[in-house]
């Protein structure tokens, strides 16, 4: 049983199957059991006094992949797909994938900053799925997923060849928009075939564990 306090409330932190801290917000009991029985997070708005679902208006929904209590029962730990922008609607107007973005301090690099940032590439793939799950009209994305999977690979396989052709040519401008290209229609391929960026990742970090690599 969860243990709400005095204003029946629990805190929830929120992270991504990747494990970056995305934001901590509150949940009475009608905003978890909203949670349980949809999915997707939903929380308590102390400010507004209200139950309300995240990405209802700005599109960042969170998709529920597990939720955990701590050894007290009173502190909630939500693991996620996050889509949008991100977790963050800064008043500002800055879209931040965490809410967790303003250093205070800090004795040298995290290990994620050690390794390759996935963070633009998982926001990318989270929209693309997006779209396959709600289209738009008109959307480049839907197009390619509307005419199937020899669409996709046509579409790939011309954008590896640009890729190549760049790579031959002098300068780097051409060369980095036509690999953003062959990343995009790659991951649109993986989103159609429901391979996950987890599986990707575990596949390298398994490289890289090897002698010789």
């Amino acid at each position: 049983m969860i243990k709400y306090d005095e204003n029946g409330l629990v805190p929830a932190v929120i992270q991504d199957t990747q494990g970056s801290v995305l934001m901590m917000a509150y949940m009475n009991e009608e905003a978890l059991n909203k949670t349980l029985q949809t999915g997707e997070t939903w929380f308590y708005s102390r400010k507004r006094g209200e139950v309300w679902k995240k990405g209802a208006e700005s599109g960042n929904v969170q998709k529920v992949r597990r939720i955990t209590a701590d050894c007290d029962r009173d502190t909630l730990l939500i693991t996620v797909d996050q889509y949008g922008h991100g977790a963050c609607d800064d008043e500002c107007g800055a879209d931040n994938f965490s809410c967790f973005h303003n250093l205070i301090m800090s004795d040298g690099p995290d290990q994620r900053d050690l390794q390759p940032n996935r963070e633009a590439l998982s926001w990318l793939y989270a929209s693309i799925e997006d779209r396959r799950r709600s289209p738009k009209v008109g959307s480049y994305t839907n197009y390619l997923m509307e005419n199937g999977l020899d669409k996709i690979l046509k579409a790939l396989g011309e954008e590896a060849a640009e890729v190549i052709i760049a790579g031959k040519n002098e300068g780097d401008e051409e060369l980095v928009y036509e690999a953003s290209d062959l990343l995009y229609h790659l991951l649109v391929l993986l989103v159609y075939r429901r391979i996950r960026l987890d599986t990707i990742w575990e596949e390298l970090l398994g490289r890289s564990s090897l002698s010789g690599n």
